[in-house]
């Protein structure tokens, strides 16, 4: 069965695209991995198509291969079902599978914001609010998909409730800062909205072609991106923000979602975990690696020592961030496939 994790807050700038185009490539070392750009954005897209990005979206080929076209069958009430997407493989992630983003996928959120909200008393209704989990089902199931990670834009939108809560799994990234700490706080409101809204969906739509699945998505931890490092640890500054949003995971948020079932139960928490505040990691500011990175058109961990292109001190110290990035984004995945294994 493919899990699927959805990579959440509505806190712009907190790196979400970047950390999904890392964490699936490490995972697709060992596993065929599906990445979804829900975001019109398309940051995620272009990370991963590079060079490539807008002829993507010009030739015959490929311009409708992507998650607004996916769905336009259910969206325009067109007489036929919706087909998996082709998806675009980097050249060296052969295991990695992107359904792209559109620019214009907003356009279908007012249509879905409606029948979110109605008694689903058209039968075109019914269909739009499992559109979208019928779009990644057949995609996941044509590419023997075994981890999904799905990328969401900032809004508390309508598209965004539908594609979090299609999620087995969901992590919540964050930047040491006063604006994550005022995010978690809504998210702690809004994620159990959302959840009671689908309870209530799913018997409402078990009749409809794309029928909602029971479930709710469990919350496998927060990130802390972002910051400054000094001596091998954060900077100064960042310290204070990152022991806040720490204690307000664990207390008010966790409390607030596991109200609606959206935790693993204790015990599959190692207390170690507990204790870092559900912190599956700190990951510092990338720095110099960042544009290297996107002109190889690889995450920073896989750049060679010649595609940093540097010589003397200061390759041996992008060298040195690079390896540590790598094993923070090994030991990352481990923890990852630890708590899928109880979603």
């Amino acid at each position: 069965m493919t899990k699927r994790i959805v990579v959440f807050n509505h806190q712009g700038g907190v790196s979400k695209s970047t950390f999904i185009y890392n964490i699936a490539w490490m995972l697709a070392k060992k596993y065929n991995v599906l990445v979804v750009d829900g975001d019109p954005q398309c940051n995620l897209s272009s990370l991963i198509l590079g060079d490539d990005f807008d002829k993507y979206y010009l030739e015959d080929a490929t311009k409708e291969q992507n998650i607004k076209d996916g769905v336009t069958v259910a969206f325009t009430a067109k007489p036929y079902t919706i087909q998996a997407v082709t998806c675009f493989s980097p050249p060296r992630a052969s295991s990695l599978y992107l359904l792209a983003g559109h620019a214009n996928l907003s356009e279908y959120d007012a249509d879905l914001m409606y029948a979110q909200i109605s008694n689903y008393g058209f039968p075109i209704l019914q269909n739009l609010p499992g559109a979208f989990s019928e779009l990644m089902n057949l995609t996941e199931e044509k590419y023997s998909i075994d981890y999904t990670l799905i990328d969401l834009n900032s809004g508390l939108n309508a598209i965004n409730q539908n594609l979090f809560l299609s999620a087995h799994a969901f992590i919540v990234p964050t930047n040491p800062e006063p604006f994550s700490v005022m995010a978690i706080n809504t998210l702690g409101d809004i994620l159990p909205t959302w959840v009671s809204w689908k309870k209530k969906a799913v018997p409402l739509l078990a009749d409809s072609v794309y029928p909602l699945s029971a479930g709710e998505p469990k919350f496998i931890g927060c990130l802390i991106q972002r910051f400054n490092v000094r001596k091998g640890f954060a900077a100064k500054p960042y310290i204070d923000n990152i022991d806040e949003i720490k204690s307000l995971i664990s207390g008010k948020f966790f409390e607030a979602i596991a109200q609606v079932g959206m935790t693993l139960n204790l015990e599959q928490y190692t207390q170690d975990f507990i204790h870092s505040g559900y912190c599956l990691a700190e990951i510092p500011d990338f720095q110099g690696l960042l544009p290297k990175s996107y002109q190889a058109g690889v995450p920073v961990f896989e750049l060679g020592n010649e595609e940093i292109n540097e010589t003397g001190t200061v390759l041996e110290d992008m060298v040195k961030s690079r390896d540590e990035l790598k094993n923070k984004f090994q030991l990352l995945t481990n923890k990852l496939i630890d708590l899928l294994q109880y979603v």
